[in-house]
């Protein structure tokens, strides 16, 4: 018995290493016709602005009630804890470190997950099973050309503009917030805000949403065009998608914030 558990065991490293590897060289291959984007006749021009439509408009109203209510339970957190000390500079400090410079991109990042990176799983996965994959190989078109590029590149895009609206709205609706429930004057709050706000701070968020988009991007084409059985096939491929980009993304986030601080 303890035999058949190390030949598995020893099977999954070596089938997770080939998947390591395969993911590699995919990379590779994304990021070379990247860096000829403006070069490449084949560009899906309108699937690159329906994924930036999708992963980025349609998400505003999450991030809107995610991004507020950030902002508001830290300041609630805060006055539980500090009393009228709460109104200090101590709110300020961790307004701008908890929400800004960590959890903006992060929860931001979760969210398209969520929804964009199951919706190009789930759709690369069925147009293999429904061998479209096939007809553009067969009609010389590359499938990275027309479908993986323009599909990252929507989804980095929409994760760096939502994250500075996720940041926007996080200010905005907690300064209301603050106004309204402990009479905290709102140009007195952004002012305060915006004085604690460093280099640091705001660069954090642009270099992780580019990072996460990029990630979440290869990740979910990778996933969705690793189908290849059956429909069956789908649906574990695309959950697949979803551990992995959450796992890496979380490791960014880690790697990104020991690196910088």
């Amino acid at each position: 018995m303890q035999s058949g558990i190390i030949s598995s065991a020893v099977s999954k490293i070596k089938q997770a290493l080939k998947d390591v590897v395969e993911f590699y060289f995919f990379s590779i291959s994304v990021f070379c016709r990247i860096f000829r984007f403006h070069q490449l006749k084949g560009i899906g021009k309108t699937v690159l602005f329906r994924q930036v439509m999708f992963s980025g408009s349609d998400a505003l109203l999450p991030i809107s009630f995610i991004s507020i209510s950030t902002s508001v339970l830290v300041i609630l957190e805060v006055h539980q804890i500090m009393g009228q000390l709460g109104k200090g500079r101590l709110l300020y400090e961790l307004l701008v470190v908890i929400v800004i410079r960590q959890l903006s991109s992060l929860l931001t990042a979760l969210v398209v997950i969520a929804r964009s990176g199951t919706s190009i799983s789930t759709e690369l996965g069925n147009m293999v099973v429904h061998k479209e994959i096939d007809l553009l190989n067969s009609f010389g078109i590359s499938p990275f050309t027309y479908l993986v590029v323009p599909r990252m590149a929507g989804v980095v895009v929409s994760l760096f503009t939502l994250t500075l609206y996720f940041n926007l709205s996080a200010v905005l609706g907690g300064a209301l917030f603050a106004n309204i429930f402990y009479d905290i004057n709102i140009g007195l709050f952004l002012n305060r805000l915006i004085r604690e706000l460093t280099f640091l701070d705001l660069f954090m968020p642009v270099i992780k949403s580019v990072l996460f988009g990029i990630v979440i991007g290869l990740i979910s084409c990778y996933q969705g065009l690793k189908v290849s059985r059956a429909s069956t096939e789908v649906p574990q491929r695309t959950m697949r998608s979803v551990v992995n980009s959450v796992v890496s993304v979380i490791a960014l986030n880690v790697g990104v914030t020991v690196f910088y601080i």
